[in-house]
């Protein structure tokens, strides 16, 4: 599980998280939602220890997360930020070993080199491991570095904004892979994502913040409602349910 317990980070005396407390439970895909500058990704970030709280304290496992050493961390928790452009020329396979580096010290075993090569054979890549992370497309690009973070075999995994710049194909495809990474290997996600209908279909849980501030949270179906999106995103969402999920529609 993880904890937080009353965070709060200001930038220039900017606030940008107040008194934000959650219990996220194992095993589930967990999605934030909210606006541009809501302070998702800021509490992501927080989470995994990459940014300083200013107050507040954050728990995984029980274990408060300053008090882990860094290496048992990075092979507890895993991140994909949003900017994530590595300016070296790298082929999709050597980008998926950095996965293992807590685990090999840059020293790859036939253990690591297993999980590099199941890896890339989970999300259907094996193809492109020897072509070069500039010459793919974005939606291959960012897959590889799925793969990445599948290869360091964390329970708890963290994506911020993964969808960014994708077309259908690609997100669909991303999705559809954290779903099955929960499904079937229990793993942990939580997702920094904009698309509301993208979180309605996937996710277990929703956690909305408005203003630095946790305004609703709860299991998908409680929170893809058109009077709770209402207070989140200050906009009228009709709701219609198809195949069994509930989906937005904003366009008019």
């Amino acid at each position: 599980m993880i904890e937080v317990k009353n965070i709060n980070k200001s930038y220039s005396q900017k606030s940008v998280l107040e008194n934000v407390s959650l219990r996220l439970k194992k095993g589930e895909m967990i999605s934030f939602i909210g606006a541009n500058g809501a302070g998702k990704s800021t509490l992501l970030s927080i989470i995994s220890r990459l940014i300083s709280k200013d107050k507040g304290e954050v728990y995984i496992d029980d274990k408060a997360v300053d008090k882990w050493d860094k290496n048992q961390l990075s092979k507890t928790i895993s991140i994909l930020r949003q900017s994530n452009y590595m300016n070296i020329k790298l082929t999709v396979k050597e980008l998926v070993s950095f996965g293992r580096f807590p685990y090999s010290q840059g020293k790859l075993t036939s253990e690591d080199l297993e999980h590099i090569h199941k890896a890339m054979d989970y999300i259907n890549i094996s193809h492109l491991k020897d072509r070069y992370i500039d010459e793919l497309s974005g939606g291959e690009r960012q897959m590889a570095y799925i793969a990445m973070v599948i290869a360091q075999d964390t329970e708890y995994i963290f994506l911020d904004e993964p969808l960014n710049n994708l077309d259908m194909k690609h997100s669909v495809e991303i999705m559809k892979i954290l779903r099955r990474l929960v499904d079937e290997l229990n793993k942990t996600i939580i997702i920094v994502i904009h698309d509301i209908n993208f979180a309605s279909c996937y996710s277990d849980y929703i956690v909305a913040l408005k203003h630095g501030k946790v305004v609703k949270e709860g299991k998908t179906k409680e929170i893809i409602k058109p009077e709770v999106l209402k207070e989140i995103y200050d906009l009228d969402i009709n709701i219609e349910e198809i195949n069994g999920n509930n989906l937005c529609h904003y366009f008019s």
